[in-house]
């Protein structure tokens, strides 16, 4: 049992500590809302999308689906599409509080489980590290290897909010937040370039 709880816990700390889309969006919404409280809808939003993908992990239903080449081209697709846009929408947002348009609750859900649900590599990585590791383990062993990945995820997604929050009450002019940002982009467009390779080799041009 102990051994399942560790192996859980490393690796789904070793998946969602890396600075991702789905980070950088919570991150920045726990900066730009005027109270924690208001960032609740993207961190509930992000902590469930992540319960959804590391069930079907677990439960193997995810490796089907991903194992539909028309699936996985699709998916590339409207995931190289969106982080595009996220990218451009990153980079002209403006990082000032007083500028600063926080988004609204229905804005953040749907924001949430975008950038969630269509990043091809963060499922894949679920799919192929936690999914795939899950298999060793079976009944009690296999509910806390389960339990303790969704409690790393949702633990995380608090946290980056409250962090957040925490930098923009101090950063009045979002001078720190805009360097953040900045970085942001250039960490998505390098995942951008990833997605296209693995794409292409898909279509196997």
């Amino acid at each position: 049992m102990l051994q399942a709880i560790t192996h859980a816990f490393l690796l789904a700390i070793g998946l969602i500590l890396p600075l991702g889309v789905q980070n950088i969006f919570v991150f920045n919404q726990g900066a730009v809302q005027k109270k924690f409280s208001r960032a609740l809808p993207v961190v509930l939003t992000a902590s469930i999308c992540d319960t959804l993908l590391i069930a079907l992990a677990v439960l193997g239903v995810s490796v089907i689906l991903i194992g539909i080449p028309s699936l996985q081209i699709a998916l590339y697709i409207v995931g190289i599409l969106f982080l595009l846009y996220m990218c451009w929408s990153i980079w002209t947002s403006s990082t000032a509080r007083e500028e600063a348009e926080p988004l609204s609750p229905k804005k953040q859900i749907i924001f949430a489980m975008s950038v969630s649900l269509l990043n091809p590599h963060a499922i894949m990585d679920t799919v192929g590290v936690i999914g795939t590791s899950s298999i060793a383990y079976d009944g009690a062993e296999k509910w806390a290897y389960t339990l303790t990945c969704l409690l790393v995820s949702w633990c995380w997604f608090f946290m980056l909010a409250f962090l957040g929050r925490r930098i923009g009450s101090i950063d009045e002019q979002g001078r720190l937040l805009n360097m953040i940002n900045k970085v942001s982009v250039v960490i998505i467009a390098t995942v951008i370039i990833l997605l296209l390779k693995q794409l292409l080799q898909l279509l196997n041009i």
